[in-house]
């Protein structure tokens, strides 16, 4: 999903490093000879593992707690805005002592209406692995019908119809590590040579989306598929491995070279 932030450049990952002159070099030689892409597999991502992360798996879910209320600074997508509210304001806590402020928009109306929300949606996060919520510090949530976005330190969340899409095809966990991606790898990764030099070493996207939003939405809607393919293979479609591994392993070894914490995530093979 579209993000409401920019990307940062980022820190070049050991092992491209070392053949970064060599990549970039073919890959100025295949931008002059004009060498052809093949049109992207898929138009998104998201859909394509819906059990990938289920509520079956562990959480690094706590507890919350609620604050009272207070004036918070959110984006709202339904204004396409930033806007001030007098948020309800909730405590949430993960492993590790990790602490998290939920602000939910006072139009739910009573702060045991939004702290439900809260308690929905928090576990869910808490199943996404926590390299994707390292630089999480708050959670937005808004009702209206509008998808949920990542960056800004924060996961934005709508709870009209695309959460119950989400939900309904079971990919609320998925769209998270979306979104997450977003606000914990984007800032250091999005904009940096080493997954430069990946795009333009593997030369096709895994999906339109990624295509045409090359700066804004290539590593989330890769790492997704990376996550797929490396640690959840038991759960996802043969031909869908296929065709992720074949189609960008380039990029997928920039993400083997980060040693990221997935935990609570558990991997699972055939």
């Amino acid at each position: 999903m579209k993000r409401f932030i920019a990307s940062h450049t980022g820190s070049l990952p050991r092992r491209l490093a070392r053949c970064f002159a060599r990549i970039a070099a073919c890959a100025a030689v295949f931008a002059c000879c004009g060498l052809a892409q093949a049109a992207p597999p898929y138009s998104g991502t998201i859909y394509l593992a819906p059990n990938l992360i289920t509520a079956a798996d562990p959480s690094d879910y706590v507890g919350v707690s609620y604050s009272g209320q207070g004036v918070r600074l959110m984006f709202d997508r339904r204004t396409n805005a930033y806007a001030y509210y007098n948020a309800y304001l909730f405590d949430v806590v993960y492993a590790n002592d990790v602490h998290v402020q939920a602000q939910v928009n006072p139009e739910f109306g009573s702060a045991a209406a939004a702290q439900a929300q809260v308690e929905f949606y928090a576990p869910v996060i808490g199943r996404i692995p926590r390299a994707l919520r390292s630089q999480v510090s708050t959670l937005w949530i808004h009702a209206g019908d509008q998808p949920f976005g990542g960056g800004n330190n924060n996961l934005l969340i709508h709870t009209g119809s695309y959460a119950r899409d989400y939900i309904a095809r079971g990919i609320l966990e998925e769209t998270f590590v979306h979104e997450a991606t977003h606000t914990s790898l984007d800032p250091f990764h999005a904009g940096s040579s080493g997954w430069w030099v990946a795009q333009q070493w593997d030369r096709e996207y895994i999906s339109t989306y990624a295509r045409d939003n090359p700066t804004r939405e290539d590593v989330a809607e890769t790492f997704l598929m990376w996550l797929a393919v490396r640690h959840g293979l038991g759960r996802v479609p043969p031909d869908v491995a296929y065709t992720v591994l074949t189609t960008v392993p380039y990029r997928l070894q920039y993400f083997d070279s980060l040693r990221l914490d997935l935990n609570p995530y558990v991997a699972t093979h055939p």
